[in-house]
């Protein structure tokens, strides 16, 4: 891919192409879904910054360093799927699914045993890089939310995306308390209402 101009002007009047060359506005929901996407991987760039200064030690960020550059190449996967109709899908176009799926619930599973079991509902913190992987949970759970708008109009658009999204938010999850627990920032918790007298 060769982009020699960052502006094209076609956009000007709300509308914008599906990789197929469709026009379609600019609040369809294919744009809504791998825009939402696109946001999620800009917070995993913000992650993988503030890690560099974290206090998480030297294995602990090279580990979820790698893992974060896999998964922001696989967002730009889900967000070409998102962005192309079934009909214009390419022969050998990679499409995010099984496998890439499969690691991250090996990676969920591994980070899971080194945080223990959870006893109480947690606030989103844990420090700053806990605190981003929260909020890249919820954009990645609207992500998700879109995604089954998408599936819903157009039945058959989004199904491996959908799976991928769904595992990631979990990951992000148990990513944000492994943080937290390696840089011993202590995680929020949620307090529960007194009954009323």
């Amino acid at each position: 891919m060769r982009i020699t101009r960052v502006y094209t002007r076609t956009g000007d009047k709300g509308t914008t192409r599906l990789v197929g060359g469709q026009e379609v506005p600019k609040d369809h929901i294919r744009i809504a879904a791998y825009g939402t996407v696109d946001e999620l991987n800009s917070i995993l760039g913000i992650i993988r910054v503030f890690l560099r200064e974290s206090p998480i030690d030297e294995a602990g960020r090279t580990l979820l360093d790698g893992q974060l550059h896999r998964i922001q190449n696989d967002l730009f996967n889900v967000g070409s799927d998102l962005a192309t109709l079934p009909a214009d899908r390419w022969p050998g176009m990679y499409l995010v699914g099984g496998g890439d799926v499969t690691q991250l619930e090996t990676w969920i599973d591994t980070l899971n045993e080194a945080v223990g079991p959870l006893t109480e509902f947690i606030l989103p913190g844990g420090g700053r890089v806990g605190a981003f992987f929260h909020q890249a949970r919820t954009v990645c759970r609207r992500a998700e939310r879109e995604c089954v708008g998408l599936m819903r109009a157009e039945p058959g658009a989004g199904e491996g995306a959908m799976r991928y999204l769904n595992r990631l938010s979990d990951y992000l999850f148990v990513a944000g308390r492994w943080a937290a627990r390696q840089a011993r920032e202590p995680e929020p918790l949620w307090e529960r209402p007194k009954p009323a007298v």
